[in-house]
């Protein structure tokens, strides 16, 4: 065994081919570099940074055998004492068959039939053998020494050490079983059949082999060894689990991972939707489950939440949007410790800007940068991005099926369920098989108190501390959201933006139409005003979409449209709105549709339905004579309505954001009719049968989550 040492003019191995040392460079910016030149003098001349090549397994000195290795001692110590002496003892045969010296230090052979000068390394080879064999090592010949210099050279000590190999279960079984194994799941795969019983697999293999090999060729193991032999396979193709583990394993990125960083309010924001796991007492007692959006900034942890009744609307990202650029209002009943002015936010500062915080609740107002959303139809629609586009808001979604994308929002719904669901009568848990037999039995909640609870919910939650927030002058310790938000504040800085009423018309949904004489249509509704006088049937100049004019809606009051004219947005009311004397939804009107008939021309047909939908509504608010599916349809209806969207009233907003990039939308103002939480209501544990002790500032939740602690 040899050590390399490198000087002017020394013949050197590289790549197979052989090197002369033409210059050595120590004192280089990017450290030492080595000249080469071919030993053959080609003229081939090159020039390598001195450690990769000294790490590279193709250099070395041409007849040196290979260079010293430092022992694997981490890997050694795993293996017996023994078994450690016998691998240390032939790498000293294997240096001294290849070098004539036994120790790394020797420079001259001790034994004349070690000697490389006078003999061949066959020679060697079979004089080692001989050695040992008489010494009473067993088993030893000219091709076990030769072994043992291919796996020194190949795994240094460690490479001497005798390893089981036992065969694996693939290498043992059946190489036709396996083969009609991996063929049959590659085809399930495909076809994204279900998976069934093991027992039908290996009856389906049976089959595979008989039609290719014939009846009796290939025997299939018996069940046991058979469910191992699938199982194994399974692992092999990347198949094992289930259908939604598969699908996540599809879907997720190749590692590693980066964890994502916002330095600013607003930089980025996360939106998801999910059932919310409580059954709350719709109208008419009508039992159902509400659908809970939220939105999460991942610097402050501050979040936003929109509850309905039924699906998730591009109008409820708009109410979600309006709810984090403009600032809450404190409710009657809502205790003092809530408010801004009570919380470590520079509230007189804030005031100073923006006068509504006066008596605002205790909860961060922040424009976003940037929307990280999923692949539901509503967040990626052209109407989404439209609005975002027009309030320089960046949308940013997730590959399909890649919860991993979207971690802290998906956490935050654990949280949501831990902290407030479980607390509430109606609670479902999270499948079927943690829920109650009589869940539906308990004095469930309406939809405006669970709509009541749940905003002051929200302030509780940016009172409590968060594990992920941490300020670097304090480190050890958990900030809450309102604490992060004031910290970040002289960074964003908070400014009101004065806009326009346009900016929540911007946010609904949007369809395509053209303006006719009888002005626009669509699902059976038409909306005609004097101001579309000028433009019927006339081309919108917009030639993506074939020149029809651009109609925003509301699903939650179909009563009047916004199209966009030259002139800007102008409000068209349906026709027919003065017929119908109680609000209705989209949903409702679906539902005539399908069960009135047309017997008439389009406008006699829009008549009979007018009149349908108020005998309906009418009915619905007496309660009188509905059937099963209609007080169904009323009850989501009237959920829906009840809770208050953002009007299109106007005020100064304040925001926080970047001097940058400013955008915002309008105050929410309270309405006469909206639900509040009353004395008696004051905390929404109370809801839950929990009451905070008296005379303590803090009330500790039994949950899983960490610091579950509510600063009251």
């Amino acid at each position: 065994m040899s050590r390399l040492g490198l000087e002017i003019g020394t013949v050197v191995r590289h790549k197979d081919r052989m090197w002369r040392v033409a210059g050595l460079e120590s004192a280089t910016c990017r450290g030492p570099r080595i000249w080469l030149a071919e030993a053959d003098d080609s003229g081939d001349l090159a020039v390598f940074d001195l450690t990769a090549l000294l790490s590279d397994p193709s250099f070395g000195l041409p007849d040196g055998g290979p260079r010293l290795r430092v022992p694997q001692l981490g890997l050694l110590s795993t293996v017996s004492e023994e078994q450690r002496w016998r691998a240390f003892s032939i790498e000293r045969h294997v240096r001294e068959v290849e070098t004539g010296c036994a120790a790394p230090g020797d420079s001259t052979p001790h034994d004349p039939r070690y000697d490389p000068a006078s003999t061949t390394l066959a020679e060697r080879e079979q004089a080692k053998a001989d050695e040992l064999t008489s010494a009473g090592w067993t088993h030893v010949s000219r091709a076990t020494v030769r072994r043992w210099r291919a796996r020194y050279r190949a795994g240094g000590v460690w490479g001497l050490v005798p390893k089981r190999r036992g065969a694996t279960l693939l290498g043992r079984a059946d190489p036709r079983v396996v083969e009609a194994l991996r063929a049959l799941l590659r085809e399930e795969a495909l076809r994204s059949r279900s998976r069934g019983w093991k027992k039908r697999m290996r009856r389906q293999t049976q089959w595979w082999l008989q039609e290719r090999h014939g009846a009796g060729a290939v025997e299939v193991p018996a069940q046991s060894s058979f469910n191992k032999l699938l199982g194994s396979v399974e692992e092999s193709l990347g198949l094992e689990g289930t259908v939604t583990q598969r699908r996540a394993r599809a879907a997720r990125p190749a590692p590693p991972f980066t964890p994502t960083v916002a330095l600013r309010p607003g930089e980025l924001v996360m939106l998801d939707s999910t059932p919310l796991d409580v059954l709350v007492m719709l109208d008419d007692g009508v039992v159902g489950r509400l659908e809970l959006t939220v939105a999460l900034d991942i610097a402050t942890r501050s979040l936003w939440g929109v509850l309905r009744p039924a699906g998730t609307k591009l109008t409820d990202v708009a109410v979600l949007l309006a709810q984090m650029m403009t600032p809450m209002v404190m409710r009657p009943g809502w205790p003092a410790c809530l408010s801004m002015a009570a919380s470590v936010v520079p509230h007189d500062r804030l005031v100073a800007v923006d006068e509504r915080l006066k008596d605002a609740a205790a909860r961060p107002v922040i424009v976003p940068e940037t929307l990280v959303v999923d692949q539901g139809k509503i967040f990626i629609s052209p109407a989404t991005r439209a609005a975002c586009e027009s309030l320089g808001i960046s949308l940013q979604p997730v590959p399909p099926a890649n919860g991993p994308a979207k971690a802290p929002v998906e956490r935050s719904f654990g949280s949501i369920v831990s902290l407030f669901c479980q607390w509430l009568p109606g609670h479902t848990g999270s499948h079927v098989s943690e829920r109650g037999s009589k869940v539906e039995q308990e004095p469930l909640h309406t939809v405006a108190e669970i709509q009541a609870l749940f905003e002051e919910f929200l302030v509780h939650w940016h009172h409590r501390s968060h594990e992920g927030l941490r300020h670097p002058l304090m480190p050890k310790k958990a900030l809450t959201p309102n604490q992060m938000w004031a910290a970040l504040l002289p960074v964003a800085g908070y400014v009101p933006v004065p806009l326009t009423s346009d900016d929540f018309v911007e946010l609904l949904p949007v369809r395509w139409q053209a303006i006719t004489d009888a002005g626009i249509r669509f699902d059976y509704r038409t909306y005609d005003d004097t101001c579309l006088n000028d433009h019927r049937g006339q081309d919108s100049g917009v030639t993506a979409q074939g020149g029809l004019w651009e109609v925003h809606y509301n699903p939650y009051d179909p009563v009047r449209v916004w199209v966009r004219l030259p002139s800007g947005f102008r409000e068209v009311p349906w026709i027919h709105a003065t017929s119908v004397g109680l609000p209705f939804t989209h949903h409702v009107w679906e539902h005539l549709c399908t069960v009135v008939t047309r017997t008439g021309s389009r406008e006699e047909h829009e008549a009979e339905l007018a009149l349908a939908l108020d005998d309906f509504l009418k009915r619905a608010a007496r309660k009188d004579k509905l059937t099963a599916p209609e007080r169904r349809v009323a009850a989501k209806s009237q959920a829906a309505t009840a809770v208050p969207a953002p009007p299109g009233g106007l005020d100064v907003l304040g925001v926080c954001a970047p001097s940058f990039g400013l955008a915002g939308l309008f105050t929410e103002p309270d309405t006469e009719d909206e639900t509040v939480i009353g004395e008696d209501d004051n905390f929404f544990l109370e809801q839950a049968t929990l009451a905070a002790p008296s005379g303590t500032d803090s009330i500790l939740i039994d949950t899983n989550v960490e610091q579950d602690q509510w600063l009251l």
